[in-house]
C-alpha cells in the first residue's frame, strides 16, 4: 500500500541480503553487535560496522544513528537503541528508536529502508503492540513530515513474524488512511462515574496504560454518539445523563497523532465489564488518582474534573 508517494511492504526474508538504501539494526544503546539482528549483520557486513556505531556510542535509548554498510548490499546500517544493557523495552523506547530511525533516514536523503521487528528479540516485546507502534511511526513521519523515502521494508525472518506484522500493518494503515481520513483527528472521552466511583479501562492497544473510555469519532458520527458507543463498546454501560465537559488539544496530548479530545461526563446504566476495545477494567475514587499511571492527558482531564466538582474551573 502507499501513504502519500510512499510503498509499504511486509516482506519474509533475511534483512541483511536486502538490496536497499539503509536497514535498521535493532540496537543497545552502547551499539556493542552480540546476537539478533545485530550480530546476523555484524557476520555479514563485516566488524567495521561494530567498530563504527561503538565510536559513536553510547547513545540515548530511543535514538539513532547511522553507519556504513559493510560489506552488506545496504549502503548505510541505522543503529536504532531499543533498549540498554538490561536488554529491557517498552512501547516508548520502540517507538522513539522507529521515528529517529526514519529522521536519520531523511537526513541521509535515502530513498529506501527495510526494518526488523524492533524489540521483539531479546526485548520480549508484543509482536502485534510493535506492528502497530512501527505502523504508527511510519504514518506520523510520512503525514507530518517532507520525507524522500520511497519504500519502507518490515522485514520479518520467521513465518509468524511475517503473519502477524503482514496481517497488522496492512489492517492498520489502512483503518488510520481510509477510515479515519485526514487529521487532526477527533476522539471523544468519558468520565463516568458508577457508586461514587470513576471507570478506567485498561487499553489492549498502544499507547498501554489505564484511561477513559473512549476513542476516535466515525465519519458521520456525532461526539454524543460517539460517546456513547465507545462506553458501550469498552465498559458495557449505557450512558444517560451525557453532557460536554471540556475539549482538550494539546498538539502534544496524545504520543500517536495530533488529536483533539471532546470529553463528556455522565452516569451509566449496566453492569461495568471491560468489552473486546479492553484488557481490564476497574473502578476508581477520585482520590486515587494521582497514584494511577494514566494514558494521553487523562490525569489533568481528572485533575480537571476534581476541581470542577469543587466548583473551581479547570486549570
Amino acid at each position: 500500500m502507499k501513504i502519500k508517494e510512499c510503498e509499504i511492504k511486509v516482506i519474509k526474508g533475511d534483512i541483511t541480503a536486502l538490496d536497499v538504501d539503509a536497514i535498521v539494526n535493532a540496537a543497545n544503546n552502547k551499539l556493542v553487535m552480540g546476537g539478533g539482528v545485530a550480530g546476523a549483520i555484524k557476520r555479514k557486513g563485516g566488524k567495521a560496522i561494530e567498530d563504527e556505531a561503538v565510536k559513536k556510542g553510547p547513545i540515548k535509548i530511543g535514538e539513532a544513528v547511522y553507519t556504513s554498510g559493510g560489506s552488506l548490499k545496504a549502503r548505510y546500517v541505522i543503529h536504532a537503541a531499543t533498549m540498554g544493557m538490561d536488554f529491557k523495552t517498552d512501547e516508548a523506547k520502540i517507538r522513539a528508536s522507529a521515528g529517529n530511525s526514519l529522521k536519520v533516514a531523511d537526513e541521509l536523503k535515502i530513498r529506501s529502508i527495510a526494518f526488523p521487528a524492533l524489540g521483539c528479540g531479546v526485548g520480549g516485546f508484543s509482536l502485534i503492540a510493535a506492528a502497530k507502534v512501527m505502523s504508527q511511526e511510519v504514518f506520523r513521519h510520512l503525514r507530518e513530515k517532507s520525507s524522500n523515502i520511497a519504500e519502507i521494508i518490515f522485514c520479518l525472518y520467521d513465518k509468524e513474524a511475517y503473519d502477524i506484522f503482514n496481517d497488522t500493518v496492512f489492517k492498520y494503515l489502512g483503518y488510520i488512511a481510509k477510515k479515519l481520513q485526514e487529521g487532526p483527528f477527533t476522539t471523544v472521552d468519558a468520565i463516568i462515574e458508577v457508586g461514587g466511583k470513576v471507570v478506567l479501562i485498561q487499553r489492549s492497544n498502544p499507547p498501554f496504560g489505564w484511561a477513559l473510555p473512549g476513542g476516535f469519532v466515525d465519519y458521520g458520527e456525532s461526539l454524543e454518539d460517539a460517546v456513547v458507543r465507545e462506553a458501550r463498546e469498552e465498559t458495557g454501560l449505557d450512558l444517560t445523563d451525557v453532557r460536554q465537559f471540556h475539549t482538550y488539544s494539546d498538539p502534544e496530548r496524545d504520543p500517536r497523532f495530533h488529536t483533539i479530545g471532546t470529553v463528556f461526563t455522565a452516569k451509566a446504566k449496566g453492569v461495568p465489564k471491560a468489552g473486546d476495545d479492553a484488557a481490564a477494567l476497574k473502578l476508581v475514587d477520585l482520590k486515587d488518582i494521582s497514584r494511577i499511571d494514566l494514558a494521553f492527558d487523562h490525569k489533568k482531564i481528572l485533575e480537571d474534573y476534581i476541581r470542577h466538582k469543587k466548583g473551581l474551573r479547570p486549570s
